[in-house]
């Protein structure tokens, strides 16, 4: 019978298969390191940003304005709840304790979940705890119970700030990251300086200063909406290709962030930061009060008008600090990796003298004391955006969340979560050492003489215990010089991991197939 198989090929022409495949392989690794060439070295603009992307960093940034409206609406009208409690400083000072206390406790928690589960959901439910826990704390009589539910805010809080900085991460890179979270930042300053204004102003309209707590919670119900609307979600490092990475258990997380050295000193540093702005933001128009009323002979001086104009300068330092200090980052770093790190560093040398001369005038020179303050402010805001990009770009994005909350963690811990009540206690011991004759249950007699004595001894106390966050900003400006030395090879690593990732995930994806191709092609009957 004939043989009607058809006969073997023995020509060469399953070599050209093979060279097809050979030539397609290296098409497509050709193509892989272009689109890996291009994702590391294109820089787009913002007119690359879509509008559905703009609306989502907006809102972010109105959350964050309203978040520090909340947390310093306290300062503008804490004489009035030191008043209404009967409080000494180091009980005044508590209040922002207890609340930073809860919200770095907590804030480990919403990095955990924030790096595993809907961000969305864990924001929007983060902002109505603490729009409930404000409003409802507004209504307490007792210093105990208003105590409580201040705590109760740092939780809600928490939420939040771990969590929002890594959206923005996932949904930008290089420059246009930076200018985002530039922006983002820019409502620290902005909301700092309107929970002053907006606290002061609100309690003097109504004349009772627990409204002036009730505006931020209407505020965020309006906040929750548009999160649950307007913004979205996105997949873990997105734009950078981070979405090849699994993630890996939270031990594994924190023991690699320990490891990563550039993350360890620019969270030492940023924690002196902390203490810094905690301490001045919380005791700042207090200070300037007992100054003013020096300067003006011990007659009374309102303190909600000292933290008004606190408030604008705050802002105005905000205004132009943060945009600045990014700005500056984006262009030096082109040059010099080490830039953003030693940006931050020279900020804070720049800014302890001016602070330091500030509070020296402020009860002699009303003007001088406000501008000196002014640049000291504005030297320390060129770090908040800066330190937020160098987290994002020396920790993949599997673990930026994690990363967020322990930086929260130990910058509260260590920082503006003791400054304000450790300001308080020494304040309050050196009523003692500047003034012996001044002691516990003495009744004064109401002369001017002593009058003027008392407000000596408050100014001269808060004004030395203040003298501590002058060396704090030094010992913040070493632990950036520190970061500098790492900064470059801990960012190289991280895209190198995320580079292998995506090397990983292609190879899986492609050659496996193709190859199985092959086998088929060239297998003999």
């Amino acid at each position: 019978m004939e043989d009607t198989r058809i006969p073997p090929n023995v020509s060469q022409q399953y070599l050209m298969v093979n060279d097809g495949n050979a030539t397609s392989a290296s098409s497509a690794e050709s193509q892989t390191d272009t689109e890996k060439q291009s994702s590391s070295s294109a820089s787009p603009g913002l007119s690359s940003v879509t509008i559905s992307e703009w609306i989502a960093v907006l809102v972010l940034c109105f959350v964050n304005l309203i978040n520090y409206m909340d947390r310093f609406t306290i300062a503008g009208v804490l004489q009035s709840i030191i008043d209404d409690f009967h409080m000494d400083n180091s009980e005044s000072g508590l209040l922002q304790t207890a609340f930073i206390l809860s919200y770095m406790i907590f804030a480990p928690l919403f990095g955990y979940l924030g790096d595993r589960y809907n961000r969305k959901v864990i924001m929007s439910a983060g902002v109505f705890l603490w729009c409930l826990t404000t409003f409802v704390g507004s209504f307490m009589k007792s210093y105990g119970w208003f105590l409580f539910f201040r705590a109760l805010v740092g939780i809600g809080e928490a939420s939040y700030s771990t969590i929002a900085p890594t959206i923005i991460s996932d949904m930008f890179i290089k420059d246009v990251r930076s200018k985002m979270l530039a922006l983002f930042y820019f409502a620290i300053p902005v909301g700092s300086g309107l929970g002053y204004i907006t606290g002061g102003e609100t309690a003097r309209a109504t004349n009772q200063w627990q409204w002036g707590l009730r505006i931020t919670p209407i505020l965020g119900v309006f906040a929750i909406i548009m999160i649950l609307t307007l913004v979205r979600d996105p997949i873990r490092g997105e734009k950078e290709g981070g979405s090849h990475i699994s993630s890996s258990s939270w031990s594994e997380d924190i023991k690699a962030l320990m490891k990563n050295r550039s993350f360890m000193f620019s969270t030492a540093a940023f924690t002196c930061v902390s203490f810094v702005t905690g301490a001045l933001a919380f005791w700042g128009p207090t200070f300037i009060q007992y100054g003013l009323k020096l300067q003006n002979s011990g007659e009374d001086v309102n303190l909600d008008d000292v933290a008004y104009k606190f408030g604008v300068i705050a802002m105005i330092a905000g205004l132009i600090g943060v945009p600045f200090g990014s700005m500056l980052a984006q262009k030096l770093r082109v040059r010099w990796h080490q830039a953003d790190p030693l940006i931050c560093a020279v900020g804070l040398l720049i800014s302890a003298p001016l602070i330091f001369l500030g509070s020296v005038f402020a009860s002699s020179n009303a003007i001088a004391c406000y501008t000196l303050i002014f640049f000291g402010q504005l030297a320390l805001n060129l770090n908040w955006s800066i330190v937020a990009d160098m987290l994002l770009y020396v920790v993949i994005p599997t673990r930026r969340s994690t990363a967020e909350a322990f930086q929260i963690l130990f910058a509260h811990a260590f920082g503006d979560a003791g400054s304000p009540y450790l300001i308080g206690v020494i304040s309050d011991a050196l009523k003692f050492v500047i003034l012996p004759n001044l002691t516990i249950g003495w009744v004064e007699p109401k002369t001017a003489a002593l009058q003027m004595d008392k407000d000596i001894v408050n100014f001269r106390s808060l004004q030395y215990a203040l003298f501590l966050t002058i060396f704090i900003e030094i010992l913040g400006s070493a632990f950036f010089f520190l970061t500098a030395m790492y900064i470059e090879k801990d960012k190289a690593l991280a895209d190198n991991t995320i580079a292998d990732a995506m090397d990983s995930d292609t190879s899986e994806f492609d050659e496996e197939p193709e190859a199985e191709s092959v086998n088929a092609l060239i297998k003999p009957d």
